[in-house]
């Protein structure tokens, strides 16, 4: 492990996770990855849900794979006394808790704030839910298409004349767990300097609300809800924007091509690419508002010169002219692309049951290298050792809890 690598930068920060699915883990995931220890803290029978989200009988899923790299696995009846006060114990030893269960479910269970934060003043104590407190849905179950629709990101996104759309990235699940592993890192920060605990809360409708501002900006100028516009950007943008077929007429074959209004030279260089020179200079293309009037028009010289090449090529071309271009790549291309393996941007897990599972990694490099991706957990794998570590727990106490079934087999 290198000095300067990122497995260092989070070396002896404990994580208490009691998160599923994708919201709570994305985050203690990029905790892991920046070298925390995170201990997941999973139902004996069933464990994270996420586990069998989609997958083989005696297998985990690759949807938990993706989200739960580089943890630790402890099972836990949290329903037996003993259970519930081995959590207990471990929160004494931890630095961060965070959990993602339904509404007011960590409370029955009895590990809310106020509880944990009673037995460890100093623990960063992290909740993550669908709505915020003082939400009228405060109590609602969400996943990530409910905080996109309530967010405002639907109404945004899809044709101009079409219904809303929900886009494909997970962004209320995964975008809400990216802003509280920011928040966990200030918290940390401030408590090494002064010792003070704190409680996080994060909603992933409010979390969509931050990831929409330009949206609100759109509104705010003209007094209108931000309106949807297909592939161009909030308000439409001028022309040329968007994207234009390419050669091949596969259900991707389309490169972006954006223009922008800061810039002139854009369209000048493009009408260049495309043989059209003599159209610079021409009153109803020389200016954005002036395209806008002419969009159709402006759509179809683009159109017909991107259609006789393909999308790499037209990318090429047109990028390296100046102009912001960009083919559109499906996961196909992209997992076929060796360059994103080579820079370990893309790396493959050796899971014990699943075996070679190639997956993509954090993306933000330390001193040049990402963090290695290690297997996520099999169900229970490290019970016997994180409670010998964290609890000094030795082999007869662990047993008895075995037979007790407070623990799994």
């Amino acid at each position: 492990m290198s000095e300067n690598g990122p497995e260092t930068c989070l070396a002896g920060l404990r994580v208490l996770d009691l998160t599923q699915f994708e919201a709570g883990p994305s985050c203690t995931e990029a905790l892991a990855w920046m070298g925390a220890e995170v201990v997941k803290v999973e139902n004996p029978k069933i464990g994270d849900p996420g586990r069998t989200a989609g997958g083989h009988p005696g297998k985990d899923a690759f949807y938990f794979l993706e989200y739960n790299a580089n943890k630790r696995s402890v099972t836990v009846d949290l329903k037996q006394p003993a259970g519930l006060q081995l959590v207990k114990d471990m929160a004494t030893k931890a630095d961060v808790f965070i959990e993602n269960f339904a509404p007011g479910a960590i409370e029955r269970l009895g590990l809310g704030p106020d509880v944990v934060r009673a037995l460890n003043p100093s623990i960063i104590y992290c909740q993550v839910k669908g709505f915020g407190t003082g939400s009228p849905f405060e109590k609602n179950l969400a996943f990530d298409m409910i905080a996109q629709a309530c967010g405002g990101l639907m109404s945004i996104t899809g044709e101009e004349d079409g219904p809303p759309c929900k886009p494909g990235a997970t962004i209320g699940d995964t975008g809400t767990g990216m802003l509280m592993a920011i928040s966990v890192l200030g918290a940390y920060v401030r408590r090494l300097r002064t010792g003070q605990g704190e409680h996080l809360q994060v909603a992933m409708q409010d979390a969509i609300l931050h990831y929409i501002r330009n949206a609100f900006t759109f509104m705010e100028r003209t007094g209108q809800p931000a309106p949807r516009a297909g592939s161009k950007t909030v308000g439409g943008g001028n022309p040329p924007i968007g994207v234009y077929p390419s050669k091949g007429g596969g259900p991707n074959d389309y490169v972006y091509v954006y223009t922008s209004r800061a810039n002139p030279e854009h369209w000048t260089r493009l009408l260049k690419v495309i043989g059209r020179e003599d159209l610079i200079g021409d009153a109803r293309f020389d200016t954005p508002d002036a395209r806008t009037a002419h969009r159709e028009e402006v759509d179809a010289l683009v159109a017909g010169w991107t259609s006789r090449h393909d999308k790499h090529e037209a990318m090429e071309v047109i990028g390296a002219a100046g102009i912001p271009a960009g083919a559109v790549m499906d996961t196909k291309e992209l997992a076929d692309d060796p360059s994103f393996e080579k820079r370990r941007i893309r790396q493959t897990m050796q899971h014990p049951t699943v075996g070679p599972y190639t997956m993509t990694a954090w993306p933000v490099r330390f001193s040049g290298s990402p963090p290695e991706v290690k297997p996520s957990p099999l169900l229970g794998e490290h019970s016997a050792e994180v409670l010998a570590d964290w609890l000094g727990l030795d082999r007869n106490a662990i047993a008895k809890l075995r037979a007790d079934a407070v623990i799994g087999a």
